[in-house]
């Protein structure tokens, strides 16, 4: 056995993405990994850019070159191992000549491939040449195997403890963050009659993202993009942290619902399968759900006025995410377990110390 599997990671290397987070884990796991990164498949003129994106369907313009290019490096390097993140660009022939490399093929599905506002029928077409898909949503698993897909595994998102931690600020950047609620995320029309719920109800809400400015009830109310350093800031200083799904995208849980309780904040979370799987359904879930606008405000303005509840669920809710494998390297180390390969070099548990064998 080599002291490593070989692993070429194809995703966006954004410090807050999912393949930055599976690069992190790699190293973890002492896996020899050569990253690529996934923006380069969106270069070029200006015009074929928009054209391309809004008329074929979200296809990047360099689609032919980086398949092209990630091929040959399989070919070269010959990897036990490629794992892509969101809608990978590679064509099928690229995914076909490095399976007949030897190279073991995965995905793991950021969004939902059959959401109409990232409608990618380019990306669908290339599923079935994946060895291994992974979703991170139970409504989609039927669908990616009446779409060809050999295999497909649910595996939810997870925290990166790099970067998804609690935070210590002094009583200055307190009293400048503080907020009744915090959500960080982008501006949907789903989502913003629960922001505008909010604000019409008096909580301070440190609102964060794009795109608010599109809805009545929500505009002028984003504080605006903010990156990780700042987040950890803002949720140290919030009493309450929204966790939000997205419906067109077939949601039952998001990258917040584990990096919230990672951050140490009290979650308030929309009330799911996925989300009652993870963090219980009985008295002392380490969470507060609700199924209507009208809950989730009666919920939060319980939960301002109970100081003792809300302290328990966010140390509930942070023992039970940080402390039962949900880190990116858990998932990482889960993939190359369904793909058949192991790590020579055992991950360890960062909230124990004790290796865990993969």
């Amino acid at each position: 056995m080599r002291d490593s599997i070989r692993l070429v990671l194809l995703g966006n290397p954004g410090i807050e993405h999912v393949g930055s987070h599976f690069r992190e884990a790699a190293a973890e796991l002492r896996i020899d990994t050569t990253f690529i990164d996934s923006r380069e498949a969106f270069g070029g003129f200006y015009l074929k850019r928009k054209v391309d994106w809004w008329l074929r369907g979200h296809r990047p313009s360099r689609l032919d070159q980086i398949s092209s290019s990630v091929a040959e490096l399989c070919r070269e390097q010959r990897p036990d191992l490629l794992v892509t993140t969101g809608f990978a660009p590679l064509h099928p022939s690229a995914l076909r000549a490095i399976g007949d490399a030897g190279t073991r093929r995965a995905v793991f599905l950021t969004d939902d491939p059959w959401n109409p506002v990232h409608r990618a029928p380019w990306f669908v077409k290339a599923l079935p040449y994946y060895d291994c898909v992974f979703t991170p949503r139970a409504a989609n698993v039927e669908d990616l195997r009446a779409a060809g897909c050999r295999q497909v595994e649910y595996l939810p998102f997870a925290f990166a403890p790099h970067v998804h931690f609690r935070e210590t600020i002094g009583e200055a950047a307190r009293r400048e963050l503080e907020s009744d609620v915090i959500f960080a995320g982008g501006g949907d029309a789903d989502r913003a009659p629960y922001i505008a719920a909010l604000r019409e109800a008096g909580f301070r809400i440190a609102l964060y993202g794009e795109y608010w400015d599109r809805f009545r009830g929500t505009r002028n109310l984003s504080r605006g993009l903010i990156g990780l350093d700042g987040l950890r800031k803002a949720m140290a200083a919030a009493k309450l942290a929204l966790c939000l799904v997205r419906r067109r995208n077939r949601d039952g849980h998001a990258m917040r619902s584990f990096e919230v309780p990672a951050f140490g904040v009290c979650p308030l979370l929309e009330r799911t399968p996925e989300h009652e799987k993870l963090f219980g359904t009985n008295a002392r879930a380490a969470a507060r759900y609700f199924d209507s606008i009208p809950e989730m405000v009666t919920n939060a303005r319980a939960l301002l006025a109970d100081e003792h509840e809300r302290l328990r669920l966010a140390n509930a809710a942070h023992a039970l995410i940080t402390g039962h494998h949900h880190t990116y390297g858990d998932r990482l180390a889960r993939i190359v377990e369904c793909l058949g390969l192991r790590c020579a070099v055992p991950k360890v548990d960062r909230s124990t110390g004790n290796p865990i064998a993969i």
